[in-house]
């Protein structure tokens, strides 16, 4: 079923593209002769900063296998330009609320193109005030799978952070281990890092953004820009899973299948590794009785808008 609803979801996206990519230089001619921009998510320029790069991914185990793809980002001042975004990302204020901070909001993500979007990986930069500077203190992950339409939220500390994985991403995956992630404060370059703890396998895999900011001046129409931008994500991501297929690698089924519980169990595995960070953790593997001091990621669980963003 869930091979018909894929197969179906890239046939409809497919002929949604292709006849507003037949609008589209008529779109963009109607742009530049008004003075108000018609795009959802396309602006002035005020706070919206254009990024490019290479995503690198490398799985260690049980078979080694690497490839990398070109990709191009935004990075939207959620204060100045919260007019741009549909109703699939968190405002500032709500971004502000479930980091606890106070100052600005960034968010790092590929907007959509000829009516699709593709974001295994969203980044909100949340910044605390400090007397007269202002300082990256959170992020907040919102992890969105594919073909699934599954997305999981978390704040997380950009210097360097473990939460314990908590949502299904790859049929070659199962759901044990951990997620380690840094993320670098953006300025003329930034940099995402993601690997994969198992207890079994170890850390067997690796993903890794590295980007550098593009002078808007360089960039005739940001529609053009990211133009198929989402589309090629998601090319990349169903041609390394069927080439990882083809090497025998064991497809694992979404976990809500075989295991309801899931869920709960990644919340409970992540209090466990928030109680070792603590210094609270037990040798029987479990935290204290009294373990309302440990601060975990607090995983938010929803379903992504479709086509899934």
């Amino acid at each position: 079923m869930e091979l018909l609803y894929l197969v179906g979801s890239i046939i409809w996206n497919s002929l949604i593209s292709c006849t507003l990519s037949l609008l589209l230089p008529f779109q963009i001619l109607l742009r530049q002769g008004l003075s108000c921009l018609s795009s959802s998510w396309d602006g002035d320029g005020e706070g919206l900063t254009l990024y490019e790069g290479i995503v690198w991914h490398q799985r260690r185990r049980p078979i080694q296998h690497s490839f990398e793809y070109k990709v191009r980002y935004a990075l939207i001042d959620l204060d100045r330009s919260s007019h741009l975004l549909s109703s699939n990302h968190l405002s500032a204020d709500e971004a502000r609320k479930v980091a606890g901070t106070t100052g600005t909001v960034r968010l790092l993500t590929i907007p959509p193109s000829v009516g699709y979007e593709q974001n295994p990986l969203s980044l909100y930069y949340c910044y605390e005030l400090e007397s007269s500077t202002s300082t990256l203190k959170k992020c907040i992950a919102e992890v969105t799978n594919t073909p699934w339409g599954e997305r999981v939220s978390f704040v997380f500390n950009p210097n360097s952070d473990v939460a314990a994985k908590s949502l299904h991403v790859s049929p070659f995956m199962d759901m044990e281990g951990n997620w380690k992630m840094k993320a670098t404060i953006p300025g003329d370059d930034l940099s995402v890092i993601i690997t994969v703890q198992h207890p079994d396998l170890g850390e067997y895999f690796c993903a890794i953004l590295r980007a550098q900011r593009v002078s808007s001046s360089k960039v005739p129409d940001h529609m053009l820009f990211f133009w198929l931008m989402p589309h090629k994500v998601a090319v990349w991501i169903y041609w390394h899973a069927f080439k990882l297929w083809w090497n025998n690698i064991p497809f694992v089924q979404h976990p809500r299948y075989t295991n309801p519980a899931y869920r709960e169990e990644a919340a409970s595995r992540d209090k466990m590794i928030n109680c070792c960070k603590a210094g609270d953790f037990k040798t029987s593997g479990l935290c204290p009785r009294d373990d309302r001091n440990v601060t975990t990621h607090q995983f938010s669980w929803t379903d992504a808008k479709w086509p899934w963003s």
